[in-house]
């Protein structure tokens, strides 16, 4: 089965009309979409860009060979320019068939908002998922096989890829593809590195892509560590790497602080913006679950970690850290790394750069700057992944 990606874009195609944004304002040339529209084998239409018929053609196609047409999303604004030729568009009513006289079968799959997916099936018995913007399937069937190929609003809806994930419908070597982009995410290698943190990627209008053909598809690290000051974005990066995959475990390091009004502001921020299908435990022994088979790992943070350790052998006393504590809290972060660097579980952990700041003022707060640096860059040893949040932006250290 062969699919030509005429658009890739958001309804409204990127750069969005007079948008002023920087997203926008740097979607020039290969970076700017049209609407997404997808043709497949040269027969079947789904949805439509302005201008499908110049699009195709530039892509060295011709929709002279269309026999159906089927939108995915309700069209707001002008009515849906139709090539003339071409068949009137058409919806496949949720959880029905359509049997094409080429050979495909089209099957709508219902959706959680306004829309329908399609899932394609070729005369060669390959199948993809189509999905329309900002929509997830509402519900999936757990024996229903894993498709070559998927095309989803992965930036906008993660959540749907999670979903497939979990029952099968996404593996290893499915083909993600990211459509309906917009100007959520810088076009370029921001977007390229946001795609690959979730196993997919973005190609260019006019691509033609063979389905069940082996791609180099992103390979997602196992293990990340995400480093940066404070409301840098550091755990809004860490949970947005995580937001494609299901069960993930968030480990919280903070606790409680009962009676602290301003934490409890900070957890409940954090809290609300995880996917509800994300567990939730709070502990700082991190050994036992490196340990375990499991879904990913969220850790946050590295840095409340070092504070229960170094409370743990009373650090903070400069009598008590040369006479043992030092030692111990060594001891404790060896264990640590060691668990980081056996453990089979996909990771992504947080930790705060402390050390470019103002020295501390203490003796103590000193030591912690200190064994935090040391702590960071042990971890980092282990980790497939680097990136340092500042301002918002995240610099690649490694991986």
């Amino acid at each position: 089965m062969e699919l030509t990606l005429l658009g890739t874009g958001a309804p409204a195609g990127l750069p969005r009309p007079d948008c002023p944004c920087a997203a926008c304002a740097s979607a020039l040339g290969e970076r700017a979409r049209a609407a997404t529209s997808l043709l497949v084998d040269g027969t079947l239409l789904l949805d439509l860009t302005p201008g499908a018929a110049f699009a195709a053609a530039r892509a060295g196609r011709s929709l002279g060979g269309v026999r159906q047409v089927l939108l995915s999303h309700p069209h707001d604004g002008p009515a849906v320019e139709v090539p003339a030729g071409l068949p009137q568009p058409g919806r496949v009513p949720d959880g029905r068939e359509l049997a094409l006289l080429t050979g495909h079968r089209v099957r709508a799959v219902p959706m959680d908002a306004p829309g329908t997916g399609y899932a394609v099936t070729g005369p060669d018995g390959l199948r993809l998922l189509y999905l329309p913007p900002g929509g997830a399937p509402a519900g999936l069937d757990e024996n229903g096989g894993t498709y070559a190929m998927v095309l989803a609003d992965v930036v906008g809806r993660p959540d749907a890829l999670a979903k497939l994930r979990a029952v099968g419908a996404v593996g290893p070597t499915t083909d993600v593809i990211a459509v309906h982009l917009d100007h959520d995410v810088p076009p370029g290698p921001e977007l390229r590195r946001r795609l690959a943190a979730a196993g997919a990627r973005a190609v260019p209008d006019g691509t033609t892509l063979d389905v069940g053909v082996y791609e180099d598809v992103p390979d997602v690290p196992r293990r990340t560590l995400v480093l940066g000051g404070a409301r840098s974005g550091k755990s809004l990066e860490a949970e947005r790497r995580l937001e494609a995959f299901p069960d993930v475990l968030y480990v919280a390091t903070g606790g409680t602080r009962g009676g602290d009004s301003e934490w409890a502001s900070r957890v409940s921020a954090h809290r609300e913006r995880r996917p509800g299908s994300w567990r939730t435990v709070e502990t700082c022994d991190l050994v036992p679950l490196l340990a375990e088979d499991g879904p990913p790992l969220l850790v946050d943070c590295l840095s409340l970690w070092l504070t229960d350790a170094m409370d743990e052998v009373n650090a903070w006393d400069d009598a008590e850290w040369s006479g043992g504590g030092e030692r111990a809290l060594r001891a404790r972060t060896r264990e640590l790394v060691a668990a980081v660097r056996a453990t089979r579980r996909t990771l992504v952990a947080v930790s705060n750069e402390v050390g470019s700041g103002i020295v501390p003022a203490t003796a103590s707060g000193r030591r912690y700057r200190d064994e935090l640096g040391r702590l960071n860059a042990q971890f980092a040893d282990e980790c497939e992944h680097v990136l340092l949040l500042v301002a918002g932006q995240a610099v690649r250290l490694r991986g």
